[in-house]
C-alpha cells in the first residue's frame, strides 16, 4: 500500500495527510467541496468566524450522508424484492 503525503488547505489552515495514491484525487476533491460550502456559507450569511462555518459545512454534509443512507437502504430493499420476485418466477418455471 503506497502512500502520499499531501497537503490540504480547508479554510485559513492547511492540513498534511498521507494518503493512498489512488485516494488523493478523491480527497483533493473533497477538500475543494468543502472549502466552495465555507465560501457560499461566508457569502450567504455574512460570517467570518471559520468555526462556525466549518459547523455549518459538517451539518450540511452530515444531513446529505443521512439522506443519501435512507436513499441507499430504500435501493437495496427494492432489489432484494425485485430479486426474490425473478427468483419466485424462475423456480416455478422450473
Amino acid at each position: 500500500m503506497e502512500t502520499l503525503a499531501i497537503r490540504i488547505k480547508i479554510g485559513d489552515r492547511e492540513y498534511p495527510m498521507r494518503v493512498k495514491v489512488e485516494d488523493e484525487s478523491k480527497i483533493r476533491h473533497a477538500g475543494k467541496l468543502i472549502n466552495e460550502k465555507l465560501r457560499k456559507y461566508k457569502s450567504e450569511f455574512g460570517l467570518d468566524d471559520n468555526q462556525d462555518l466549518l459547523a455549518m459545512v459538517a451539518f450540511d454534509c452530515m444531513v446529505e450522508s443521512l439522506e443519501t443512507n435512507e436513499v441507499n437502504a430504500e435501493d437495496s430493499e427494492h432489489i432484494k424484492s425485485s430479486l426474490a420476485q425473478i427468483n419466485s418466477i424462475l423456480s416455478k418455471a422450473i
